[in-house]
């Protein structure tokens, strides 16, 4: 026996004892911000504040129920705690994703069934708040756009219901171009919501491999099949968005096909998907950090994909702008919108940190624990970058965010997605809702959750699948 072996094994299993209780701290305190943004938003209602949600943090209404979906939904999410983590480390790259991609499909349908076929899928987008019902007075596509900021506020006899004038046109204008190539009503529009959202599950993990974290990738797949934001996907039109910005943050990963002319045509791809995604959601213009991010993560020719990124980008602005609707003017007046509704009467003291238990029953409660392990793996690299730099300032910078010699995309797209979630929980444009609004985002903090030591992701992993079917058994969500 080597002198001191046992002792160096044992300093070794200290510290990730150690980081095993921080975990059951952080998950301890995950807890007592849901139960505590429940207990508060209960009284609150009880004396009439205007919180503007029955089953505050959430936006839903109490109702434990059960439905055809659950028995679908309980042994899917067994199906894949038990072969899931290990299957995802061996599985061809091909048959991985199609999986993921299928399971995604089916754990977001048993839990809309959960709520019933009609309740839970086919009348989601119909109601008077919704798209849908916009669809038929859209007119022409060029007449839906030139007038569009004219429709924006409330309280004129052709404004916008709430959905459609809180988003920019692209949003609307999908649901028209559904409804025109035959694909209209509340079952295509529903499906088309739960199959584009879907692909998050294929476009999170080729981001990670493409970045160069193989394992990561494959980790990070069975957190996507039993995402809890899942609930939220099926269907509202935020699975679509989650969908698009991904595909487009995917493709600015994907590394120059040789050297041929159009070696950088996924990144100009990548461009086109995220300038629409700025169509979709005013508060996309966040998720350009996510692609800086992405970029700087590439191992090369990061300013050539800027450049077609950025290209992309600009030429759907300019299709945008050219057909009548100037994005500014839109985003200047959905803000006064937004103080028009319900917005005007929930207090910003109580979302402030309640929209952060929202997130926990979106994302998970497994997220919260990877997230502080990937943050204090970005500070620890960040400090001691700078230290080093202080003290050698002729020292070359650190490559493509190497993190103790790995690449650094299971902890940068994380914490990035982490500031991009707080900037707009600051800002007092989210109050309420989150758990929906926040989907784009929250898959991409599932990222951290390859940082979780392996022995304890199925427990983790138990925990999304948990968490998500006690909220859709418990309340009736809304979109």
């Amino acid at each position: 026996m080597v002198a001191g072996g046992p002792a160096t094994g044992a300093a070794a299993r200290a510290p990730a004892g150690r980081d095993r209780r921080v975990d059951l701290f952080v998950l301890a305190v995950e807890v007592v911000l849901v139960a505590g943004a429940a207990l508060v938003g209960a009284l609150l209602n009880g004396r009439g504040v205007r919180l503007h949600a029955d089953a505050a943090p959430l936006y839903a209404t109490w109702g434990p129920h059960l439905g055809w979906g659950t028995p679908a939904a309980v042994l899917l999410a067994g199906a894949v705690l038990w072969w899931g983590p290990a299957w995802a480390t061996r599985a061809s790259w091909r048959r991985l994703l199609t999986a993921g991609y299928l399971g995604s499909v089916a754990w977001t349908l048993a839990l809309a069934l959960v709520d019933g076929w009609r309740r839970g899928l086919i009348d989601r987008l119909t109601p008077q708040a919704e798209y849908l019902p916009e669809v038929p007075k859209a007119g022409s596509v060029s007449r839906l756009l030139a007038e569009f900021t004219g429709r924006i506020l409330d309280f004129q006899p052709d404004s916008y219901a709430t959905h459609a004038a809180g988003h920019p046109p692209g949003a609307l204008l999908l649901f028209v171009v559904l409804d025109r190539i035959g694909l209209g009503g509340g079952g295509p529009a529903a499906f088309c919501c739960v199959l584009v959202g879907a692909t998050v599950a294929v476009s999170v993990p080729v981001t990670l491999r493409a970045l160069g974290d193989e394992a990561a990738a494959r980790a990070v797949v069975p957190f996507l099949v039993l995402f809890p934001g899942a609930v939220w996907v099926g269907a509202s039109a935020d699975g679509i968005f989650a969908g698009v910005v991904a595909a487009g943050l995917a493709l600015l990963a994907v590394q120059p096909l040789g050297r041929t002319p159009v070696r950088h045509l996924a990144a100009l791809g990548g461009g086109l998907l995220l300038g629409s995604a700025l169509y979709l959601s005013y508060g996309f213009v966040l998720v350009g950090l996510l692609a800086a991010t992405v970029i700087a993560l590439r191992h090369a020719g990061r300013v050539a994909a800027l450049a077609a990124a950025a290209l992309g980008t600009a030429a759907v602005v300019a299709a945008f702008t050219a057909t009548g609707f100037w994005w500014p003017d839109g985003y200047h007046l959905v803000v006064q919108r937004y103080y028009q509704g319900w917005a005007a009467d929930r207090p910003y003291t109580y979302w402030l940190w309640a929209n952060l238990a929202a997130l926990i029953l979106s994302a998970g409660p497994a997220v919260a624990p990877a997230l502080r392990r990937a943050t204090v793996a970005a500070w620890s690299h960040l400090s001691g970058s700078i230290m080093k730099l202080l003290s050698r300032p002729s020292a070359r910078r650190d490559n493509n965010f190497m993190i103790n010699g790995e690449r650094g995309a299971v902890v940068w797209l994380p914490v990035v997605a982490l500031g991009v979630v707080a900037l707009a929980d600051l800002s007092g444009l989210s109050k309420a809702e989150v758990e929906r609004i926040w989907v784009p985002f929250a898959v991409w903090l599932l990222v951290a959750v390859a940082r979780l030591p392996a022995a304890d992701r199925r427990w983790w992993l138990a925990g999304q699948a948990v968490t998500a079917l006690a909220v859709n058994h418990l309340v009736f969500t809304s979109s």
